[in-house]
């Protein structure tokens, strides 16, 4: 074999997605973009702000020298010092420059973490349904992943369920708030719960078990829902977030890790991430994304933008007799397939134009992840569509 064993077998486990969205594209090259509904990518639809361009300007603009040179591994002193300060402030928490980690996107920051915690056989834990890529993530570093199906009425925690998948080899837990592909959000109290839980576990097995939350979608929050904070719930915690969906560059990659102030082996822990950092070949998160951070604090997207698609895809969905669980954030809506075999009913839509990923690849079968991150006339146009696809059904 030309390539390693684990790659030719992930490759296999991923086909059928890859061929979901190879089918997409034949039928946009057949019928033309406008004609085929796609629902299947999470790319942001949002330009980023005015203030973003203007402040990149204004940095491209700055002939000082060294701006576009190598930095420390953990990223430029002064950016680590502002995103400790909006954390202590946010989080009421004695954050320091050092507990702050700039990353190349929420996915090298997991990555780098993964790194440090995990010895080969360790489990991380994913609540299914998860996003695909923690289970490659956590392989890349020797590791292996659990699952544990969240309740099935609204994808929340089930303590229970989390319980039968805990071994001694147990060394975190990764949590997705808002969820994709669901669009839950976690609230304090569900994390309070979840992080008092983990606490039993640690006593039970004897070492620290963290709580590692994975928040590209922080900010994307609708009807004044709040998300919870794993640094509040559980002193052993990590958060890792990026800037692809608030700030609209998900391309530019630049996002953070947070390391709890109360984790054992602070110091050493600071060390780790920084050195991770350095030794997966990301070296530092891009230099010029660093150096805007600080001028862009409070912007963000019209957040009320995709709260509008929320209500519009969840309408279309209900006139059509879908049923699912209304998201609260994030631009994803995880429905029920209208058959027990979601790959077959995903292959069906297909013959209507309409691109959808099946819930299978998300760890849940029988369900669909549809993406509404898209123009507002392509849910429209698509009505027709999903109407006869239900009515093959009846």
């Amino acid at each position: 074999m030309t390539i390693a064993a684990p790659i030719a077998k992930s490759l296999q486990r991923a086909s059928w997605i890859r061929q979901m969205f190879e089918a997409g594209a034949r039928l946009k090259q057949q019928y033309g973009a406008d004609q085929v509904f796609d629902f299947s990518l999470g790319n942001p639809i949002l330009e980023p702000p005015p203030k973003v361009h203007e402040t990149l300007h204004a940095l491209l603009d700055d002939p000082a020298p060294g701006n576009h040179r190598y930095m420390p591994n953990g990223g430029f002193t002064a950016v680590r010092e502002y995103l400790a300060s909006e954390l202590k402030e946010e989080q009421d928490l004695p954050f320091v420059t050092a507990d702050v980690v700039l990353c190349v996107g929420a996915g090298g920051g997991l990555n780098v973490v993964a790194k440090a915690l995990l010895e080969p056989g360790d489990e991380v834990v994913a609540l299914a349904p998860y996003f695909v890529e923690y289970g490659f993530y956590v392989q890349n570093h020797g590791g292996v992943l659990t699952v544990a199906r969240t309740q099935q009425e609204d994808f929340l925690p089930d303590l229970e369920a989390l319980e039968a998948v805990m071994t001694p080899k147990t060394r975190a837990i990764i949590v997705n708030s808002p969820n994709n592909p669901t669009g839950v959000v976690y609230s304090q109290e569900v994390l309070d719960d979840l992080g008092s839980w983990l606490r039993t576990q640690e006593q039970r097995f004897g070492h620290p078990i963290y709580l590692i939350a994975d928040e590209p979608y922080r900010k994307l929050l609708f009807d004044e829902v709040t998300n919870g904070s794993v640094l509040k719930a559980h002193p052993h915690s990590i958060l890792i977030t990026s800037h692809s969906k608030d700030l609209g560059l998900a391309g530019e990659r630049i996002g953070y890790i947070a390391l709890h102030p109360e984790v054992p082996d602070r110091a050493l822990w600071q060390e780790a991430l920084v050195f991770t950092n350095r030794i997966l070949g990301f070296v530092n998160a891009p230099a010029l994304m660093q150096r805007a951070l600080p001028h862009l604090r409070g912007v963000q997207v019209d957040i009320g933008f995709y709260q509008q698609l929320r209500d519009q895809i969840c309408g279309l969905m209900e006139d059509v007799g879908i049923s699912c669980v209304r998201p609260q954030g994030a631009f994803y809506l995880f429905p029920q397939a209208l058959e027990e075999d979601d790959v077959a009913f995903v292959r069906r839509a297909q013959e209507e134009k309409i691109l959808l990923v099946p819930g299978s690849g998300f760890g849940w079968p029988g369900c669909f992840r549809l993406s509404y991150c898209c123009p507002s006339s392509v849910i429209e146009n698509s009505r027709e569509a999903w109407l006869r696809l239900v009515e093959s059904y009846c």
